[in-house]
């Protein structure tokens, strides 16, 4: 929808995703038995995908700047394949296709930041803000711009964070 310049539309797309992810999230923590070790590992990359997707859209149609959304999926990139290393690195032997994406033996726990989970809501303040945009006529408002520098510091911040920092813990087999 971005792509085609339809911005209602897609705000109210997003929205509604948003509000789902929320609702999901909200039933998962708490409501017994309705989390899952698959939607753990899912509902992250569910959500980095989204971001991805809509960070790329909103720079095609030169809403976001190139530099920002290098930044935020650098960083984006970089969490995802450490994820990727970090359960390889604490799979015991032996280590197999199967064994490795059998999520119902976890190996580590990841525990995001302060920082990051501030950046992750600034990231999707910027994106909220951005789509509606065109919508609310405020394309080059210096409000928005000021935004784009926010998210810059919260996501160098956050990766800096990552880069210096062990963010898991390893499990122990129980």
């Amino acid at each position: 929808m971005v792509l085609q310049e339809k911005f209602v539309i897609a705000c109210g797309l997003f929205l509604l995703t948003s509000l789902t992810d929320l609702l999901d999230g909200y039933i998962a923590r708490n409501w017994k038995g309705q989390s899952s070790i698959l939607g753990s590992v899912l509902d992250p990359l569910a959500d980095k995908f989204l971001v991805t997707i809509l960070c790329v859209s909103l720079t095609a149609v030169q809403l976001i700047p190139f530099w920002l959304m290098t930044l935020i999926l650098s960083r984006d990139v970089y969490l995802v394949l450490s994820g990727f290393r970090v359960r390889w690195v604490t799979l015991p032997p032996p280590k197999t296709f199967k064994r490795y994406f059998d999520f119902s033996h976890p190996t580590a726990s990841v525990q995001p930041s302060l920082i990051s989970k501030v950046n992750t809501n600034v990231q999707l303040l910027l994106l909220t803000a951005t789509c509606g945009a065109p919508v609310f006529d405020y394309v080059n408002h210096p409000g928005l711009h000021f935004l784009w520098g926010v998210t810059s510091l919260t996501t160098s911040w956050s990766f800096y964070d990552y880069l210096t920092k062990v963010p898991y813990t390893v499990l122990k087999k129980s």
